[in-house]
């Protein structure tokens, strides 16, 4: 059976909830390791107030015994602690609006006031909501959290296998990280962007990038930026040329593109492909020296060819654009009547990038996950392994 999941949950309801389905037996998962993911996502610099009221922390309620996975599906779960102050305005049983006080802990949370983009307007046109607190209670960004613990269960997975990953931000707003100054070592980028505000690797830059945040927070506005993904350790021949929809780089763009705000996903030399000519843009093979893997000096394919991994490091880079909720609000409409108003400030970032590279990693990590057991299919960790070092000795005596 294939891996998936699915997920559940508000930004304000009790706790956020994904089932796994497809685990194999035999996986040892730590909940601190999840939890150290999920205390990854929470920081960086131009969060808002709601990270200083969570705290959030993962819970096993099915899949898992004495800390090994049964085969059966996982149950994740994720409390939000902000519930105590919705427990009215968001109930998910009837509650009596003939109370005054009732009444009114309800329609002081109503929203009317629609937000430019966001989900806000079209969300309600389409499932004819006339409260966009139904609309922006599942569309918020809140919802990767669980993201985040789903990654981190398939991180763990993966680095049994000797899978690893790791992500970086580029750019925020016009402050931009210099190549340069970026280490090309896996294990110095993961030190050195887990010491950042800004998860960047370039400390110039770092500066640059939290005088542009304190400049959007001063004016009211919001700011956007551009991450990297980095997975190391990918064996050749994840995903499949034969039909569009098994192909490992569409894979990993719709995850992508699936996480709030991002609005373009770049693999390899991505947009850069358009200008180069073939001699430059291909990665060119070269024989084996004393090593499993056939050597190519460059990676502009980004790790993906034909739809499959080859070998090369997966390198990926997303874009994200500010976030729609400013204290300074753009014109809009109001729902009720359709008169000009002003869109509704939600308590929000003012940058969420870093944050963002977190969820990036996560998401990057179901994707290798899914098409992992796809290729090394088997009910048990121990069956599993014997498919992949059988596979290993078969493609390296090539």
């Amino acid at each position: 059976m294939s891996f998936r999941f699915l997920m559940s949950g508000e930004s304000h309801g009790q706790g956020l909830t994904a089932i796994l389905e497809g685990i194999p037996a035999g996986f040892e998962i730590n909940p601190d390791d999840i939890n150290f993911q999920l205390s990854r996502r929470q920081k960086g610099y131009g969060r808002g107030g709601r990270m200083l009221i969570e705290n959030d922390t993962v819970k096993f309620f099915a899949g898992l015994r004495h800390g090994y996975t049964t085969g059966a599906p996982v149950c994740l779960w994720v409390q939000n602690k902000d519930w105590e102050n919705w427990e009215v305005p968001m109930s998910p049983l009837p509650v009596d609006m003939d109370n005054s006080e009732i009444k009114e802990a309800v329609n002081k949370r109503k929203i009317t006031h629609v937000r430019p983009g966001h989900a806000d307007l079209s969300g309600a046109l389409k499932y004819n909501h006339e409260d966009v607190r139904n609309i922006l209670e599942r569309s918020s960004a809140r919802e990767t959290a669980i993201r985040v613990a789903v990654g981190g269960f398939a991180k763990s997975v993966l680095k049994s296998f000797g899978i690893n990953i790791v992500g970086h931000v580029l750019q925020i707003g016009n402050a931009v990280a210099d190549s340069k100054n970026i280490t090309h070592s896996f294990k110095e980028l993961k030190e050195i962007t887990e010491n950042s505000e800004v998860r960047c690797a370039d400390k110039n830059a770092e500066i640059a990038m939290k005088l542009e945040i304190d400049k959007a927070k001063e004016q009211g506005d919001s700011l956007g930026g551009l991450f990297e993904i980095v997975a190391i350790g990918v064996p050749v021949g994840l995903g499949s040329f034969v039909h569009w929809d098994r192909k490992l780089d569409a894979k990993v763009a719709q995850a992508i593109m699936s996480i709030p705000a991002i609005k373009s996903v770049a693999i390899g030399a991505g947009e850069k492909a358009a200008e180069l000519f073939g001699s430059m843009m291909h990665d060119e093979i070269y024989p084996k020296e004393n090593r499993s893997d056939y050597i190519r000096k460059t990676n502009n394919a980004g790790g993906i060819e034909g739809g499959m991994s080859n070998g090369m490091p997966i390198v990926l880079r997303a874009a994200m654009k500010a976030i729609p909720t400013m204290i300074k609000p753009l014109n809009s409409i109001n729902l009720e009547d359709g008169e000009a108003h002003v869109a509704h400030y939600e308590r929000s970032d003012v940058c969420a990038v870093p944050a963002a590279a977190v969820v990036g990693e996560a998401m990057l990590a179901i994707v290798l996950l899914e098409a992992f057991l796809d290729k090394f299919g088997g009910d048990s960790y121990t069956e599993i392994k014997n498919n992949y070092d059988n596979y290993l000795k078969m493609y390296q005596s090539r």
